[in-house]
């Protein structure tokens, strides 16, 4: 039998015409790829990649795997989801990878509720970025993943995979106490447009939409402190370090030295479920997003309109 893992990685490499390519959409590293490949190579007893002049070709025996995994991963995909069919309720594991303010915001409620509901289903939960979730959902190794993607900075998703949207998140500008803006009723990205920045580094969404935010300004905004989570994020803004951009789901309560101050255009982001295109008749999946939507929070009265612009 030949390791699915390795098929998969091999089908990358089709779908993406390289190494690093296929890297790239399944979240491993280059090496891991190639050393998925050559374990593949001595499985299989043929030599699948042909390596000339720095560029990769598949191999003649290369592209009969590669085309007879989709049909493996098909008839893996349907049989789980026949199984389920037959005893007509969700069963078996259940993977679901989320970000960490979906985690808190409705993902933890969402699989306490299945588990109640749905005895038969085994639960599971993956806290993970939305870029590395979608891999997991490519990969297998999750079954469905809430993600998200601001206004301005949209993600990219494979054709392979379906999608139903579940809500619009609003963010604030958070400030430390006694901050000349922290009494305002609204700011705008010109008024913040000097300030010293606590928000993700380079390669997370939100800092993608944070330096988008600021371009049509001429503005490159000072990320002074590159923090991943958001409840560091608010220690360094209660001690005074800079400002923030903080949304509203999972936020929790904050400090009594943290003020929130709605900015307009207001920034959201819109949550979105992914889910394999193969397993859409899973009973498992289609109770799942049932769950998220039912467990979404209710908008708040106040919460500003997203801005069409």
């Amino acid at each position: 039998m030949f390791d699915l893992n390795r098929l998969r990685a091999l089908r990358a490499v089709a779908t993406h015409g390289s190494v690093t390519g296929a890297a790239a959409a399944l979240g491993y590293t280059p090496s891991a790829i190639s050393q998925q490949i050559a374990k593949l190579e001595r499985e299989t007893g043929s030599e699948l990649l042909d390596r000339q002049g720095g560029k990769v070709a598949l191999t003649p025996a290369a592209w009969l795997l590669a085309e007879a995994t989709d049909e493996v991963v098909a008839v893996l995909e349907r049989t789980r989801s026949h199984l389920e069919e037959q005893r007509d309720q969700p069963t078996g594991r259940l993977v679901l990878a989320a970000f960490p303010t979906a985690c808190r915001g409705f993902a933890a409620a969402t699989l306490a509720g299945l588990a109640r509901r749905h005895h038969t289903l085994d639960c599971r939960l993956v806290e993970s970025d939305p870029n590395r979730a979608v891999s997991l959902v490519v990969r297998g190794e999750a079954d469905l993943a809430v993600v998200h993607d601001w206004h301005n900075t949209p993600l990219t998703l494979p054709a392979s995979l379906s999608v139903a949207e579940l809500g619009e998140d609003i963010a604030d500008v958070a400030l430390p106490e006694g901050h000349p803006l922290a009494d305002r009723d609204m700011v705008t990205p010109f008024d913040l447009r000097e300030e010293r920045w606590i928000g993700q580094g380079p390669g997370a969404m939100c800092h993608e939409w944070l330096v988008r935010s600021f371009s049509g300004l001429g503005v490159e905004p000072d990320i002074a402190y590159q923090i991943e989570e958001y409840a560091s994020q608010v220690s360094l803004l209660a001690a005074g370090l800079g400002v923030t951009i903080l949304p509203r789901l999972g936020r929790g309560a904050l400090p009594p030295t943290v003020r929130i101050v709605p900015m307009q255009p207001a920034p959201s982001r819109r949550l979105s479920a992914v889910w394999r295109s193969q397993a859409d008749r899973r009973p498992a999946i289609h109770a799942t997003l049932a769950a998220l939507r039912g467990h979404w929070p209710t908008p708040h009265p106040s919460r500003p309109t997203r801005d069409a612009a």
